[in-house]
């Protein structure tokens, strides 16, 4: 009996495994965060809030996801940490109770010009197999179906050795998918060969008109005008067909150029390797604008677009072949599959289904398996990746999603929040930084970061529910209920932009006017071919400035000073000032430390271990040499400058002896996009998502523009940072200037003076005007998605 008590005794109490219910930090201090401790519940919803910049993603990314990243790592042999990332070890004093992360960012894909929706979910590779088993007449293996493998044959000689060596003839075939013409990028490419040289002039006069190359260029102009195969002096137009054949076409050929080797190629293939072989989002500027005009690429007339050979459109299966089942919309496709029956293949077709469902679950059922992955929209990319992790089985395991929603109407947010809390119940820690109320309120745990952004923020200002954020007193506990009303009136229109007979993507022969001189708010569900409208059927001229989503580029070595061109007046207004060259004012070129090279620090790499980064001891991190240091604009160095503020470096430049109205235009456009607490010197890589969109913006509002069409500039800002946008979009207006805005934020489209709604639904059942007037009219109307969703959130 004895036995049995202790027995029971030893059963009620707690297990010692199940202590471990908190994710703790102690002391985190990684960018902006100022010794953050903080203790986080393990299998619940938490959801991190804050003004952009506060500090929330380098609490939940770059501190807790990417130490627990580090400790996966570890686990690997040194041999196999080798073809790792290496991470560095987070600046943290404790970490405990983590699980493993998964990270799911919003990160675009990759635009490689053959990586579609498809062949990153593994969708394509599932129906590959489909087609391998069930198509007639059968053409091959799987691979017979890729349009990113190329048919290969080839025969000859192999020596066996086996036993005595003996020498057989062998052939060897494999049957790829490939379209021959276009290398399965669906797409041809024509140059226009009057953007790349003015054939009235001869090599020698500076014939060419590509950007770089100059009449002194070495391995470019040089190479074509002594190679011995042109004549330099003579205009391109009285070239013989032979000379004509060689400068634009010929192989690669050795010639000697004052005595160098040097490689002479024809002008066509050079510029493709050159320019048209690289990805296109990542060339400078000029670069991509050359490219834009010199380069016309049309749909492949071999494969008709579809990337895939003769024989793998042939192959089908009740009548369907692999390039109809990929330019289905998901939502058809899965409904096709589901038809489907034949036990032999059941494991593989009840994979391809839940999958395909699995983006219909996710509001992404309109894609279609072959749009390319470039294409594809922060949110979208971000959907994609979770799509993997929706049906998976593992339990335990810690979610960091960045903004989820955004992208998404609010028709859709409901569903995304659905989705967390199915994580959730499934046993794992859901870790979410958003902005939207409605992600913010199905929380069961809320951290808010601030006060402030920047050198202001990084400290935690409430950590609890969601009814004690309501109650406190921070920044985003007074804006959580804020709702905007709609304009009693709105601004009458100057004249209006036409768009006729719009077929772009999903678009069903679309009209619309819309109105200039006002704001004007395009809207309505994710996928309704709202960005169709816009960017793909608006009348391209130099008077509209479009500023979409694409990710700025920049190393450490960019800074909101280099990107943002502040750094030229700065350099020569010190230059003028000192009497030196303007060169010497750039830690990317002559005034740079000589030790660190101009980055303020030195990396030393540790193979499969994390580099180390050390401050530069020449320069203590300032980054110029120390002779440099010594000239002054205003009492200040260039290290000291680049150290300033936004907010104090426009009154610097304002007035007294810095005054530099070059500079000082700059900085107010920084300050009107509400990024007056960056330091000019702030490394590019260090800004969140929704900086970079307003560094973006501020950089794009200098051009000479009439019409600025901005899409979705409220992601990544915080429901305070929505007002000051509201403010700048109304200053550009009153300036004269017309104002497009393709967004999902009600608080936007109850600003507007004018609404443009598509639907009603998305893919091809989206692509149609739905309503069009002002807000007050779609809130009384109530006859869309949109306006349902607007009258709730105004109170109507």
């Amino acid at each position: 009996m004895s036995r049995a008590t202790t027995t029971d005794t030893r059963a009620s109490a707690p297990h010692a495994a199940d202590s471990h219910d908190l994710i703790r930090v102690h002391g985190a201090r990684e960018n902006n965060l100022k010794d953050v401790s903080i203790e986080i519940p393990k299998r619940r919803l938490t959801v991190f809030t804050g003004v952009s910049g506060s500090g929330k993603s380098s609490l939940v990314f770059d501190t807790i996801a990417a130490e627990s990243q580090r400790m996966i790592n570890e686990t690997y042999s040194a041999f196999v940490q080798g073809f790792m990332p290496t991470l560095a070890r987070p600046e943290v004093d404790v970490l405990e109770g983590l699980t493993t992360a998964i990270i799911v960012d919003q990160q675009r894909m990759g635009a490689d010009p053959r990586s579609t929706v498809g062949t990153a979910t593994d969708a394509n590779a599932m129906l590959r197999i489909l087609f391998s088993r069930l198509g007639d007449p059968h053409i091959g293996p799987p691979s017979a179906y890729s349009f990113n493998t190329a048919s290969v044959r080839a025969s000859g000689a192999i020596t066996v050795e086996r036993g005595a060596k003996k020498t057989v003839k062998a052939t060897f075939n494999r049957t790829g998918g490939m379209c021959t013409r276009c290398e399965g990028r669906g797409t041809v490419s024509d140059i226009d060969l009057t953007q790349l040289y003015d054939d009235s002039r001869s090599i020698a006069e500076g014939a060419f008109t590509i950007p770089g190359w100059k009449s002194d260029s070495f391995w470019t102009v040089r190479t074509y005008a002594e190679s011995g195969l042109l004549d330099p002096d003579k205009p391109i137009r009285d070239f013989t067909e032979q000379e004509m054949r060689d400068f634009l076409y010929r192989e690669p050929t050795k010639v000697k150029v004052e005595g160098v080797n040097l490689t002479y190629e024809g002008l066509i293939p050079k510029i493709q390797k050159s320019m048209l072989s690289k990805d296109k989002e990542g060339m400078q500027p000029h670069i991509r604008a050359f490219v834009d005009r010199a380069v016309t690429f049309t749909a492949c007339p071999e494969c008709d677009g579809t990337r895939l050979s003769e024989g793998a459109r042939s192959s089908k299966i009740g009548g369907i072949s692999i390039a109809d089942a990929c330019a289905m919309q998901i939502s058809d496709l899965a409904e096709w599959v589901r038809g489907l029956d034949e036990p032999s293949l059941a494991p593989l077709l009840t994979t391809l289904r839940q999958t395909l469902d699995s983006f219909v679950e996710i509001g992404l059922g309109y894609l279609s398996p072959d749009r390319p992955a470039g294409t594809l929209s922060g949110g979208e990319a971000q959907r994609v990746k979770m799509i993997r992790h929706l049906g998976s089985s593992l339990t335990d395991v810690t979610y960091v999603f960045d903004e989820p929603t955004a992208g998404l109407h609010p028709h859709d947010v409901q569903r995304m929040n659905n989705l967390l809390l199915r994580l959730r119940d499934k046993g794992n820690t859901v870790l979410v930084v958003e902005h939207k109320p409605e992600v913010i309120a199905v929380a069961d745990h809320v951290v808010d970061l601030g006060p402030g952004a920047g050198t202001e923020g990084g400290t935690v200002c409430f950590e609890g529910t969601v009814e004690g954020l309501r109650a406190g007193d921070t920044l985003t506990g007074r804006h959580l209920d804020d709702r905007a009303s709609v304009k009693e009136t709105v601004r009458k229109p100057t004249d209006a932009l036409e768009i006729r007979g719009a077929t772009a993507n999903n678009l069903r022969d679309v009209d619309v006017d819309i109105p200039l001189g006002v704001l004007a708010v395009v809207t309505g569900v994710a996928g309704s071919g709202k960005s169709s409208l816009v960017h793909g059927s608006l009348p391209a001229g130099e008077d509209v400035v479009s500023i979409d989503q694409s990710p700025i580029r920049g190393s450490r070595r960019s800074n909101p000073a280099t990107y943002t061109g502040l750094l030229d007046p700065v350099r020569k207004a010190f230059a003028k000032a000192n009497g030196v060259k303007p060169a010497l004012f750039s830690a990317n070129s002559e005034g740079a430390c000589p030790a660190c090279n101009g980055a303020g620090v030195v990396y030393t790499d540790l193979a499969m271990m994390a580099g180390v980064a050390t401050t530069c001891e020449d320069c203590e991190g300032k980054r110029f040499q120390a002779s440099v240091l010594e000239y002054h604009l205003g009492g200040r160095d260039i290290s000291e400058v680049l150290a300033l503020p936004v907010s104090e470096a426009r009154d610097f430049f304002g007035g007294g002896e810095a005054r530099t109205p070059a500079a000082h235009r700059i900085l107010d456009r920084l300050a009107d996009v509400g990024l007056g607490y960056l330091t000019l010197g702030q490394p590019l890589t260090t800004l969140s998502g929704g900086e970079r969109q307003r560094l973006k913006l501020a950089t794009h509002m200098s051009e000479k523009g009439g019409v600025y069409v901005l899409d979705e500039p409220t992601t990544g800002l915080h429901l305070a940072d929505v007002e000051q946008l509201l403010g700048l979009l109304d200053r550009l207006v009153d300036a004269g200037k017309s104002v497009i805005v393709v967004e999902h934020h009600q608080a936007v489209m109850a600003h507007a003076d004018w609404i443009v709604d598509l639907g009603p639904g998305a893919g091809h059942d989206g692509g149609r005007i739905v309503f069009e007037g002002t807000p007050a009219d779609l809130v009384a109307a109530r006859s869309t998605l949109t306006g349902e969703h607007l009258a709730a959130y105004v109170g109507a």
